[in-house]
């Protein structure tokens, strides 16, 4: 540029101070070195001093950003001033013994996210920060507090306080003793996981739960996948895969987290073909369904809900019958699945697995953390000759599960071999069958802990109350229980609900009729205290 247009351009009223300065920028090269120099200083050494060099992006949203915010005051230059820089920090942790254990990449990151938190909030006003924030002290809480929250654990114990005994939310089943520590004692070492030990060739990781499902269900044949819906997925997809298979109306259910049985089977490839009507279907209706594109039969078990009044279902016998008739293969999906009549203990009947079997469905499949108490699964149990083309499925390989998951569900199996001892050693089937009497001493023992605060804020009383199974099984079941209603003056119900979700550990109920109700059918004795300790703590703020 000419020194006579640069004159021009600086002179020229109408040119913005911005584009001045970049006219003599860019005539003169000592000035575009300088600046070079200046901002590389800036943004190597601008941690030391509190600096963090903008993001790269569009510029005129930046522009755009810096018109439209309100100059900062006074007090607000002071208080960036006195932001510390990274270095800084990191000294002060280097003197903490709560810092020793903690990676220094993390604790830079972490360093650096409190600075800008703080710089952020400075220039916004919110939330309010003053110079005691900046101080080496009030740093370093805040550098604590943050990575508190990042060293925390995502998934950690609850206290069940619901009355679902099977909720899906916190887990669904808890499994046995022996259970948990099969898995440890597993997950420690190698295993033959696939490894047949007899013939020192490659085995099948089913092996380990074939023979004891085998033995309790009476089937020719099992395998395990990661759920349920995986089970029926593989099974519709190995079986009706570009055909049709046929399913009453009043059986295409929906269960949690919108997984639907017609969508599963379009995504196995077969075509659903629905036969009778939402109440009441018949033997004929299946038969008339039948061509040469007909697949399977499938029978889904409505476990979440119940149709009641004018209705009729076809028996899995008369299905079954049908079926081998027609030479058509016979699905069930049970769902929920137990592998113990719980009507023996007073319960609404619920159809065993045995029972599918001896019918002579199959394949059938059923899930292994709900009724049955054992870890997340998607048992498959049937005829030899269609196990057989299942496994063969490439989908098994994607859909197969890990050797923590086998070790659990073997050993919560074994102990089906004495119905007895499944009832009190599975916690699924105990606190399913466990007297009232016994719920109400845990009611009892709690209220009597806390009345020892003597809190003239806190109002306690036992009342009765219904439980329910939960994880999508016998929607009718009311289960008899004492609860526990919780009040404190001065703090409102859903505070309570709150504050007692948020203790550590945190502790779930209901609230019923604007009560805060703790279910103690759920509550096992080691969470008595735990609970005494969240009450005790909402009497103290």
């Amino acid at each position: 540029m000419a020194p006579s247009a640069i004159v021009y351009v600086l002179k020229n009223r109408h040119n913005s101070v911005e584009t001045r300065v970049r006219s003599v920028i860019y005539a003169f090269p000592i000035f575009r070195f300088s600046l070079c120099l200046a901002v590389k200083r800036l943004e190597t050494e601008g941690e030391s001093c509190g600096y963090a060099p903008p993001l790269r992006g569009d510029n005129r949203a930046a522009d755009h950003n810096q018109e439209s915010r309100m100059p900062l005051t006074d007090a607000q230059q002071n208080l960036l001033r006195r932001l510390p820089g990274i270095d800084r920090i990191l000294e002060q942790t280097r003197v903490d013994p709560f810092f020793e254990a903690v990676p220094k990449p993390l604790l830079t990151r972490i360093c650096r996210e409190v600075v800008e938190d703080l710089r952020k909030a400075v220039i916004d006003g919110r939330p309010p920060v003053d110079e005691n924030d900046m101080t080496d002290a009030g740093i370093t809480a805040r550098v604590k507090q943050h990575l508190g929250r990042t060293l925390k654990p995502n998934l950690i114990p609850v206290v069940n306080a619901t009355g679902v005994v099977v909720h899906t939310n916190l887990g669904r089943s808890l499994l046995a003793d022996e259970a948990v520590k099969n898995v440890a004692r597993i997950s420690r070492r190698y295993t033959n996981l696939e490894f047949d030990l007899v013939r020192g060739t490659r085995g099948l990781r089913y092996s380990a739960i074939e023979g004891i499902l085998c033995e309790l269900t009476g089937a020719e044949a099992a395998m395990a996948v990661n759920n349920n819906a995986a089970a029926v997925l593989l099974c519709l997809d190995t079986l009706a895969r570009g055909k049709e298979a046929v399913v009453s109306r009043g059986e295409l259910v929906e269960i949690g987290g919108s997984f639907r049985i017609p969508d599963v089977m379009v995504r196995s490839g077969a075509r659903l073909r629905e036969v009778g009507t939402t109440n009441r279907t018949h033997l004929r209706d299946y038969e008339q369904a039948i061509g040469d594109d007909t697949g399977l039969l499938l029978k889904v078990h409505t476990s979440n809900f119940s149709v009641v009044g004018f209705t009729k279902a076809v028996p899995a016998r008369e299905l079954v019958e049908l079926g081998h008739k027609r030479g058509i293969p016979v699905m069930e999906d049970l769902g929920s699945g137990t592998l113990v009549d719980l009507s023996v203990y007073g319960m609404i009947k619920e159809p065993t697995v045995q029972e599918s079997v001896a019918a002579g469905i199959d394949v059938v499949t059923f899930s292994g953390d709900k009724l049955l108490g054992g870890p997340q699964a998607g048992l498959i149990v049937g005829k030899r000759a269609i196990l057989d083309a299942v496994r063969q499925n490439p989908l098994t390989r994607a859909l197969r599960i890990d050797k923590m998951t086998l070790a659990a569900l073997e050993t919560t199996l074994r102990i089906y071999r004495d119905p007895r001892k499944a009832v009190q050693a599975i916690p699924t089937l105990r606190m399913l069958i466990i007297p009232l009497s016994e719920i109400q001493q845990r009611a009892e023992r709690f209220t009597a802990l806390m009345t020892a605060s003597r809190s003239e804020r806190l109002r306690l009383s036992i009342l009765d109350g219904f439980s329910r199974v939960g994880g999508g099984a016998l929607p009718l079941q009311e289960l008899p229980t004492r609860c526990v209603s919780l009040a404190i003056d001065g703090i409102s119900t859903a505070a309570i609900e709150r504050r007692m979700r948020r203790h550590i550990p945190p502790v779930i109920g209901r609230i019923e009729a604007d009560r805060f109700i703790l279910d103690f059918r759920t509550v096992g004795e080691d969470d008595i205290d735990i609970i005494a300790s969240a009450v005790g703590n909402l009497l103290e703020k």
